[in-house]
């Protein structure tokens, strides 16, 4: 007989940012931590690029063929409030999930601090309730206007965690769109599927149901809550806000099972904490008619093939053999 627990409860973590601020929102990603462990919560989910900033609205001076200097001092800007990894910012979240004994994943920017330090990524960090940072993924494909401001990561940094309620991993916002990428999931068995993004629509509610149908998951999405007036006054291209409504994300935080039922959420336009038990029998049940790398797979059909080695740009040790 199994000694695996039945039920867990798990939180998505729909917070207001602190935006050009990252001493603030590495303490409320503490705070919020800590509530969500008072609340019984033994995993919980921050949003995508909380800790460091999603810049809704803002163009940083870009334009074809031309930067200005005040887009360029505002990224400078955004640069320094991202963190390093692992550095002094992940031992204090790290510490929060330890505090609260949970398993917690946080979405930041992450600065790289292997070469020139002048990549930042769009990150999802995953720790144990004992405090280790046990991995993180960097997401593959910026959309659109993000990728003026995010390298793309590479397959190296698609971990699926074992946890003791199910193995636990996910993607970032638009990757969820990239089959392949999904299929990598699943066919690492993935359980609980995290999905944190910025996309406030309402349709993006069929996207988390359609993953927990596809991939017989749960699924938790996280997004943030976010106004004009969070962005600091002194900010240098705040102008570029002037076309952008009062509220730039209205949140719409939710949790779906593997059958595609909503469990919690969704959550619009405030903050707050969205919780749900899962019933982790419900797993093993949903994929008595689907599985897509069981029995509802033609490997003879198709094949995927993930290349999850770094992608060096510099080889200071290898070389021709």
């Amino acid at each position: 007989m199994s000694s695996a627990p039945d039920t867990v409860k798990v939180a998505v973590i729909q917070g207001a940012p602190l935006p050009f601020d990252r001493e603030g929102s590495v303490e409320k990603v503490m705070r919020l931590t800590r509530d969500a462990g008072e609340r019984g919560a033994k995993l919980a989910l921050f949003p995508e690029a909380y800790v460091g900033g999603y810049p809704w609205g803002l163009a940083f001076g870009t334009a074809v063929g031309g930067r200005s200097p005040a887009g360029r001092r505002a990224w400078e800007r955004y640069w320094a409030t991202a963190i390093d990894v692992p550095g002094p910012e992940t031992d204090r979240m790290g510490e929060a999930a330890r505090e609260a004994d949970m398993y917690l994943a946080v979405g930041v920017i992450e600065r790289d601090s292997t070469y020139s330090r002048g990549t930042l990524y769009c990150t999802l960090l995953y720790f144990g309730p004992e405090g280790a940072l046990l991995g993180k993924h960097r997401k593959l494909k910026p959309t659109a206007a993000e990728r003026l401001i995010w390298g793309e990561g590479d397959g190296s940094t698609l971990p699926v965690i074992p946890t003791p309620y199910g193995r636990m991993g996910g993607l970032i916002c638009w990757e969820n769109y990239m089959p392949l990428a999904r299929m990598t999931m699943y066919g690492k068995g993935v359980d609980i599927y995290l999905a944190p993004t910025a996309d406030a629509r309402e349709r993006w509610q069929s996207t988390l149901q359609h993953i927990a149908l596809e991939g017989r998951c749960f699924v938790l999405g996280c997004n943030q809550f976010v106004t004009r007036d969070m962005y600091p006054e002194d900010l240098e291209i705040k102008e570029e806000l002037d076309a952008w409504p009062d509220t730039l994300c209205r949140g719409g935080s939710a949790i779906y099972s593997p059958m595609g039922n909503l469990l919690a959420g969704p959550l619009w336009d405030e903050e707050g904490i969205v919780l749900a038990d899962l019933d982790l029998g419900e797993i093993a049940r949903s994929k008595f008619d689907l599985d897509v790398t069981g029995h509802y797979a033609r490997p003879d059909v198709f094949h995927l093939w993930v290349n999850q080695e770094p992608q060096l740009p510099v080889d200071l040790e290898g070389g021709p053999e």
